[in-house]
């Protein structure tokens, strides 16, 4: 799968995630051309390959001794294991806050393109090198999951649809 269409950018002016960034934050934003709705970018975002399952269930085994959440806390809205906090008709915002640090990652479908965006607030040392050290993984997965939503289309708006 080709990640050439996935572009690194700044997260859009519109997106609710701003309001949580503040000074030693991190936050990164890829977009990729689609007109999916956010709900449905998400999903398809959240639907992790192989590969990418097998390295959650080793940053799980890894962490467990820490204390560190596994699945999210209990939630009746879930994208995959992140908690629903917001959805709007142009973004879905899901997470959590754990020990290490809080997170926060953004769906946003606006002008053609669907950003995914990532917000983390570090708690203490601990979660500065939990991030480095998954930092490479973060941008693998980000990447192919965003060239997974360019391979799908909207459907047609209804009345549009060949018949």
């Amino acid at each position: 799968m080709t990640h050439t269409s996935v572009q690194k950018t700044g997260l859009p002016a519109q997106s609710l995630l701003h309001t949580r960034f503040q000074v030693g934050d991190f936050l990164d934003c890829y977009r990729v051309a689609s007109t999916l709705p956010p709900r449905e970018a998400a999903g398809i975002i959240v639907d992790f390959p192989g590969w990418a399952r097998w390295l959650v269930a080793l940053r799980n085994l890894i962490t467990a001794p820490f204390g560190l959440m596994a699945d999210g806390p209990d939630s009746a809205d879930k994208l995959g294991l992140f908690p629903v906090e917001l959805e709007t008709d142009s973004e879905v915002i899901a997470g959590f806050n754990d020990r290490h640090l809080d997170f926060r990652v953004s769906v946003l479908s606006t002008g053609g393109h669907v950003h995914l965006a990532t917000w983390v607030h570090p708690n203490k040392i601990g979660g500065r090198l939990y991030l480095a050290a998954i930092m490479p993984f973060h941008i693998m997965i980000a990447r192919n999951a965003l060239a997974r939503v360019a391979g799908h289309t909207a459907p047609p708006p209804d009345g549009l649809a060949e018949k």
